[in-house]
């Protein structure tokens, strides 16, 4: 999970927030959904407490 990413740069200029884990277990068919929502400004977002 990535917040604050500024909108003329990527991903890697951003705060994270959670850190990317693989699919568990690592056989089978997985899916993958990534949303994107534009932010008006800064915000304090925290990390869930499970995952």
């Amino acid at each position: 999970l990535v917040t604050d990413i500024p909108g003329s740069t990527g991903a890697s200029f951003g705060q994270e927030i959670v850190c990317y884990e693989n699919p568990r277990p690592a056989v089978g068919i997985h899916r993958f959904i990534f949303v994107l929502f534009r932010q008006l400004g800064r915000q304090t977002v925290y990390p869930p407490g499970w995952r």
